[in-house]
């Protein structure tokens, strides 16, 4: 991250929508640590434990709205963007309200539950003149820009295959990712989500081709509603084929592979919030680069600020979540038909997002 620093008058005033696990321990501190943005208000259901947030926070109990009141954010100048971190099956509500109320909307992956409702999305922020920024954390990172520039480099020869496995354990059945009218999908919308995302970025093309099968423990009651296991292959144009697991049923592990002609990167942590370690092999060599970490949601607020501030599209807008939604549509349909789905072609890298972001200050070795 570069120190580009602004006072707090001129940053982006965000209201967060959502005070759950990840609003608490991760989005919180990133407001702390990020150079161009600022938490201006609180969204919740539980008005009690917003208020009290908002006064750790420096917040006051003017600055906490219930969700009957949210559109009274259109009268806050200070207020110009949303951050959305609610149950995947409310994220299509609120970016329409907040649309509806000239507030540009960054959104919790998955951008939503189905196709129709990640297309009424875009649709909307566009017709409202309003910017849809996906959060794809990783496509910020400076280890997998990293990674992704040693792919195009070609220093490690063709890139043939990825490998990428993204598990935990979900042990308690009342969560709401287990449940479908709320999470749309067991793991693969929310850890196997990494994989795919992280695949396309990666690579910088679009799949034509998946392949999946999906599996559930009989009588396990964590799953009765939505899938334990994913396990799913992605074909792309260049010849590049990626493998990828995720569950919700195996102990934590998360690790991606790029395996090429002259050398193999692997990235093991992968998908975690901190620790990263990128490490690159060769038939000569062990290399593990040092990289400089920063805080992940940090930078993504901050690119998200800096094209609210410039009016440019943000690397991965709604169109790039929307894709990703396609695509989870195509691996529910191949694992319930035993077959392999195509998917509709593009030509070109990085045919949904938008101008890159700027690149992490880091440290190689």
């Amino acid at each position: 991250m570069t120190d580009q620093t602004l006072p707090p008058q001129e940053r982006t005033g965000y209201a967060v929508i959502g005070l759950g696990e990840l609003t608490e321990a991760q989005l919180f501190p990133a407001f702390h640590l990020s150079q161009r943005s600022r938490l201006a208000a609180l969204v919740s259901g539980d008005s009690n434990k917003a208020r009290e947030q908002a006064r750790r926070l420096g917040l006051s109990d003017a600055d906490v709205y219930d969700y009957d009141h949210f559109e009274d954010l259109r009268e806050r100048a200070d207020v110009q963007a949303v951050f959305i971190v609610l149950p995947n099956s409310l994220h299509r509500e609120f970016t329409e309200r907040a649309a509806r109320i000239g507030k540009q909307v960054l959104c919790e992956k998955p951008l939503a539950v189905s196709v129709q409702d990640a297309e009424a999305m875009v649709r909307v922020c566009a017709e409202a003149g309003v910017l849809l920024m996906t959060a794809y954390r990783i496509q910020y990172t400076p280890h997998h820009q990293l990674a992704r520039e040693l792919m195009e480099s070609g220093q490690l020869g063709r890139v043939k295959l990825l490998d990428a496995v993204n598990v935990q354990t979900e042990p308690n059945e009342g969560q709401w990712r287990l449940k479908r009218a709320l999470a749309g999908g067991g793991s693969l919308p929310d850890v196997g989500l990494y994989c795919l995302n992280t695949a396309r970025y990666l690579i910088g093309e679009e799949p034509y081709e998946v392949f999946a099968w999906t599996h559930s423990t009989p009588g396990d009651p964590r799953f009765a509603e939505v899938e334990e296991s994913v396990s799913f292959t992605l074909r792309f144009p260049s010849g590049v084929v990626s493998n990828n697991l995720c569950s919700y049923g195996a102990a934590h592990h998360r690790s991606l592979r790029v395996l090429a002609e002259r050398a193999n990167l692997t990235l093991d942590p992968a998908f975690d919030y901190t620790n990263l370690r990128i490490r690159n092999d060769s038939q000569t060599e062990v290399k593990e680069y040092l990289v400089k970490e920063a805080d992940q949601f940090a930078l993504e607020l901050d690119h998200f600020s800096a094209c609210v501030q410039s009016g440019r599209q943000p690397f991965t807008p709604g169109e790039e979540g929307l894709q990703d939604v396609r695509i989870i549509a195509a691996i529910y349909q191949s694992a319930a038909e035993g077959r392999p789905v195509q998917l509709q072609r593009f030509e070109g890298r990085d045919v949904f997002r938008g101008q890159p972001p700027e690149r992490a200050e880091r440290e190689r070795s």
